[in-house]
């Protein structure tokens, strides 16, 4: 009863994002028209042809609706959501996966294909062409997944958050991308050095000051971009765990990083010698961390079940809120066991969005094909429903 008593200011209140409006003669439309699944994962060979608005995956546990979210996900960001070890997604019973979907994007048919066969490097084409890099296809089909597997974001350390915000700055900065990716590669590479240097009982200062200066540019870069990116995102996560809880609670998200307080190029310098005793490299961007909090205090602690749900509920609608707004195309929305983070009220308010274009293209997984079935009906949409 409670969402149904402020559904209204609810309503309002995500029809007027804390974004900036994007118009009808602007917005770009874009859904998946068919996907076709071979050996990927537990699933041997399926095929799909989806509604533009609404779809439903319903089924026993087990029997394959998360990995047709996944396969999705899949063609989006060039790897799983779930497990992003390419050869733990091919079937037992095979050495290969292939999978294959139809965009409509800007009245253009995309089709995007991803392939992968144990001991080869990962495929991934658009219209039958390979890129040279998969970095260079994210962002191109924007997408977000709302998962019971988000918990982590909570539980788990520093690189599960890391990766969020990375995820969701790289879908519309490429060049932030490639700068991230650089970054890793650099770190990795000056661990080996320091490996190198303890195994062999060895110091090159010169060769250690190279990968210091190319880390302290791009770590500076990384760290400028996190700021600018979270000074435009937390408002409207605020916003949007305000439209879900009725501002019951104040909730908060700080950026954590060394960078605030000295510059890399200084921090590696002083920790020289903490970095040669432990063999990697123990400040940088790298390091970073997100703390999410509520009344002033670690979430992770003091939140309940509920709120924590609402939590990442949030964060996941901002997450659509800020690459619709830099995109300009409302991102593909997977819901994945969807009631298992809200009750039925809530989960039909979001399919209900569907209709006031606010939302694009849905698909949600379930157990239960009646309840499923109620929900997208009070939507006064069209929809599909797939019995696995």
């Amino acid at each position: 009863m409670y969402f149904l008593n402020n559904l209204k200011s609810f309503c309002s209140s995500i029809l007027h994002p804390a974004i900036n409006e994007i118009t009808a003669e602007t917005q770009r439309l874009m859904h998946l028209k068919n996907l076709s699944l071979l050996n990927y994962k537990n699933l041997k060979t399926a095929e799909f042809e989806f509604d533009e608005k609404i779809n439903c995956l319903v089924g026993n546990n087990g029997v394959g609706k998360t990995n047709v979210l996944d396969s999705i996900y899949h063609l989006s960001f060039g790897k799983s959501y779930f497990n992003p070890i390419t050869s733990q997604n091919i079937n037992h019973d095979s050495d290969f996966f292939v999978i294959e979907g139809a965009f409509e994007k800007n009245e253009k048919i995309e089709n995007i294909l991803a392939s992968a066969k144990k001991g080869q490097k990962k495929i991934i084409k658009r219209n039958n062409k390979a890129y040279d890099k998969v970095s260079d296809h994210i962002g191109f089909i924007p997408t977000v997944i709302i998962s019971p597997a988000d918990r982590d974001l909570i539980i788990e350390g520093s690189e599960t958050r890391r990766k969020f915000m990375d995820g969701v700055i790289s879908q519309s900065d490429h060049a932030y991308l490639n700068k991230l990716l650089q970054y890793t590669k650099l770190v990795s590479q000056r661990n080996s050095l320091l490996k190198y240097f303890a195994a062999n009982n060895t110091f090159e200062r010169d060769t250690l000051e190279v990968y210091n200066l190319q880390m302290s540019n791009l770590g500076q870069d990384l760290f400028e971009k996190r700021k600018e990116f979270l000074k435009e995102f937390i408002p409207i996560f605020n916003k949007r765990y305000s439209d879900i809880t009725n501002n019951k609670e104040v909730v908060d998200i700080n950026y954590r990083s060394q960078l605030f307080d000295n510059s890399l190029s200084n921090l590696l310098e002083e920790n020289l010698q903490k970095d040669m005793a432990l063999q990697y490299t123990s400040v940088g961007t790298h390091k970073d961390d997100l703390s999410f909090e509520i009344e002033g205090h670690p979430i992770k602690k003091f939140g309940s079940q509920g709120q924590q749900k609402s939590f990442l509920i949030a964060l996941k609608l901002a997450q659509f809120d800020f690459i619709k707004q830099i995109s300009q195309v409302n991102p593909i929305l997977l819901l994945d066991d969807i009631f298992d983070k809200l009750d039925e009220n809530r989960v039909a308010h979001i399919v209900a969005l569907v209709a006031t274009d606010e939302l694009g293209q849905i698909f949600l997984s379930d157990t239960h094909a009646d309840r499923t079935e109620k929900v997208v009906k009070s939507s006064d949409q069209s929809y599909k429903i797939f019995k696995l």
